[in-house]
């Protein structure tokens, strides 16, 4: 089985704290290199509720060809930041284009819809954004989390563990995603 192993989390300006940093802690848990980059000019990133994260590196420092997997927590406004930051969006649709994973939850999975990579695929999101997913052509699914093809969409914040964990199955297999379910008593 091929292993991945290099993965980025994209942190914007109200991004949902407990999305992004549940799945950093469980890809960590699993063993793998999991980079927090901040798309700000500098390394701390503000929360949707006021928490300060420092980010690992910032977006120009970010070396994409040695990237395996492209990660975007939500939290409306961090969704909209993520949106709007252009060399970002330009990787997750070349990251897609090159049969590379993509990954989103909550309202982030609408930035894939935007972009077209939904289309004819599983997903799901945070309710309120579903229409962006049927409008996408997307097959609307109410899972915590959902792979399908080199897609993986979580719903919100309270499917954040799923979501780290269909995130490991990928990357390391599922057995490894069981035994780290069992290690944070998830099952």
């Amino acid at each position: 089985m091929f292993r991945m192993n290099k993965l980025a989390i994209f942190l914007a300006d109200g991004f949902e704290e407990i999305e992004g940093l549940t799945v950093v802690d469980i890809c960590r848990r699993a063993g793998l290199d999991i980079t927090m980059v901040s798309i700000n000019d500098t390394a701390m990133v503000k929360g949707s509720h006021g928490i300060r994260v420092t980010a690992d590196q910032v977006l120009s420092e970010t070396d994409f060809a040695s990237m395996e997997m492209l990660i975007l927590p939500g939290g409306k406004l961090g969704t909209m930041n993520l949106e709007k930051c252009v060399p970002l969006m330009e990787q997750i649709d070349a990251f897609y284009r090159e049969g590379k994973y993509v990954a989103a939850i909550c309202a982030a999975p609408s930035i894939l819809a935007h972009r077209g990579i939904l289309t004819g695929k599983k997903a799901c999101c945070y309710p309120t954004f579903e229409s962006h997913l049927t409008e996408a052509k997307a097959e609307l699914v109410r899972e915590p989390a959902v792979i399908s093809g080199t897609v993986i969409t979580g719903r919100g914040m309270g499917c954040s563990i799923p979501f780290g964990l269909a995130i490991v199955s990928v990357c390391c297999g599922q057995e490894k995603a069981d035994e780290i379910a069992a290690q944070i008593v998830y099952r």
